[in-house]
């Protein structure tokens, strides 16, 4: 499923234009690798978000509902990245 479809469907970003815009800035790591919106997230897959100074990392898993496949995630990690500018 795409990225910024998972991000938009799993709750962890509200709007999926939000979502492109981050994977566009390169906001965004899928297995520790810039992703793009468009890129594919399977089950078991790390995303890495960082949301102004916080880094978010939660893994994906997707659940069967109605017949269809429905991202959840679970959180990892949340760290604070001290910004020196």
């Amino acid at each position: 499923m795409r990225l910024d479809l998972v991000l938009k469907q799993s709750g962890l970003i509200k709007r999926r234009t939000v979502a492109k815009e981050l994977a566009e800035r390169g906001r965004i790591l899928i297995n520790d690798r810039v992703a793009k919106p468009s890129s594919e997230v399977k089950s078991g897959d790390l995303l890495e978000l960082r949301l102004g100074n916080r880094v978010l990392v939660v893994e994906i898993s997707f659940v069967e509902r109605f017949k269809r496949e429905f991202p959840t995630y679970k959180e990892v990690l949340t760290k604070k990245v001290n910004s020196d500018a």
